[in-house]
């Protein structure tokens, strides 16, 4: 089987940590046997996620932009074509420290996305 799907088709919405976010495939929403979800999502020049965690792994690959990932008590900078693996349950959010550029990047969640996995903090 062949699948394809453009971003495009994808509904765009604000996500519990408070990013730009269209979900591009997701086990619950589509005939792929699939255990990750994939999202595309946007932070806004000087804007930054809510402080969150998930009890699945995440992988963030930046498209465009730059800013910084905290991940518990670590902090790392971030531009186009970097990857950041975020483990299990770690206390997380990302800056967009640009005045003028937003962040895009590609999130991976394994196993998927599931609301009830996931904790904002205040």
């Amino acid at each position: 089987m062949k699948y394809k799907k453009s971003l495009s088709e994808c509904a765009e919405f604000i996500s519990g940590d408070k990013v730009i976010l269209r979900e591009i495939l997701h086990p619950d929403k589509e005939e792929l046997k699939l255990g990750y979800s994939l999202a595309w999502f946007k932070v806004l020049p000087k804007h930054k996620s809510a402080r969150h965690s998930l009890k699945s792994s995440e992988i963030y690959f930046l498209i465009s932009g730059n800013g910084c990932m905290h991940i518990d008590d670590e902090t790392i900078e971030l531009g186009p074509n970097d990857t950041v693996y975020i483990p299990p349950n770690a206390v997380q959010w990302i800056d967009n420290l640009s005045e003028t550029e937003s962040i895009i990047a590609l999130c991976i969640v394994d196993p998927a996305w599931k609301k009830e996995d996931e904790k904002i903090y205040s």
